[in-house]
């Protein structure tokens, strides 16, 4: 699925999967491909081809820097502010209910929803330029929608630092250290090198153990549905805030210079 900025991209070799999503303002996601990257998942999850999925985003630099600022200046309303962050909520929770195990390929630092999607994944192998920062409260909101998957993926601890130091980057270290992260590796390379060698081990397991372990993994996310949209709904709010509107402003001026 391609835009006129943008896309979201799969194939299928081997009983592998490799969904691929692009944005060039360093893959940031608006609600297009978010919406479209949601589908695809959903589509491969029931695709009796697939034995195993690798989550990855283009490019050499970011995973991923969230939402678009261009689309979250655009909203006007609270119905307009929730529909945009159930976008990453879609995704999340596509990733939560898909059958298939999800590795997530992360090859440059993430934020905000993008350490949301990282945290979705099952098992993430990262390079060490893989720092991470959840930036939202530094702009007035807070990082309801992904919070729930990071929360489970590093402990309540961990998720606090990170949604309360909102201007601080983690490394990739910290990250795997904490359950973020499965491996990391110095270059890129190495990242592919260890992801086909586990794709493809994957791709040879037997499919109905693995989507029961992936029941196992998500046991007690069945309420995620609700919880994610009235999580959106809070964030919905608080974007069309003067604070909200003055702090990305400043902040589009700033990345501009």
């Amino acid at each position: 699925m391609r835009h006129t900025e943008g896309h979201v991209t799969h194939e299928i070799e081997h009983g592998i999967a490799t969904i691929e999503f692009f944005h060039p303002s360093s893959n940031s996601l608006p609600a297009a491909i978010l919406n479209d990257l949601a589908k695809t998942i959903n589509d491969i999850g029931i695709d009796n081809r697939v034995k195993v999925i690798v989550l990855r985003s283009a490019g050499d630099r970011a995973f991923c820097a969230g939402a678009s600022f261009d689309e979250l200046m655009a909203i006007k309303t609270e119905t307009e502010g929730k529909l945009f962050f159930s976008g990453f909520a879609h995704v999340i929770n596509a990733m939560r209910k898909c059958h298939k195990l999800i590795i997530g390929r992360v090859q440059g630092k993430a934020v905000g929803g993008g350490v949301g999607l990282i945290a979705a994944t099952d098992y993430a192998i990262a390079c060490e330029e893989a720092s991470v920062k959840l930036s939202e409260l530094a702009v007035g909101i807070g990082p309801f929608v992904v919070g729930p998957a990071v929360e489970r993926k590093i402990g309540l601890s961990c998720y606090t630092q990170l949604a309360i130091d909102a201007t601080e980057w983690r490394s990739a270290e910290w990250g795997k250290r904490h359950g973020l992260y499965s491996e990391i590796h110095k270059t890129v390379l190495e990242v592919d090198d260890s992801i086909k060698k586990l794709s493809e081990r994957l791709s040879h397991s037997s499919p109905e153990a693995m989507a029961q372990l992936k029941k196992v993994f998500w046991h007690g996310t069945e309420h995620w549905d609700h919880l994610l949209s009235e999580r959106a709904a809070i964030s919905g709010r608080l974007v069309l805030s003067d604070f909200t509107r003055n702090a990305i402003n400043k902040f589009k001026v700033k990345a501009a210079k």
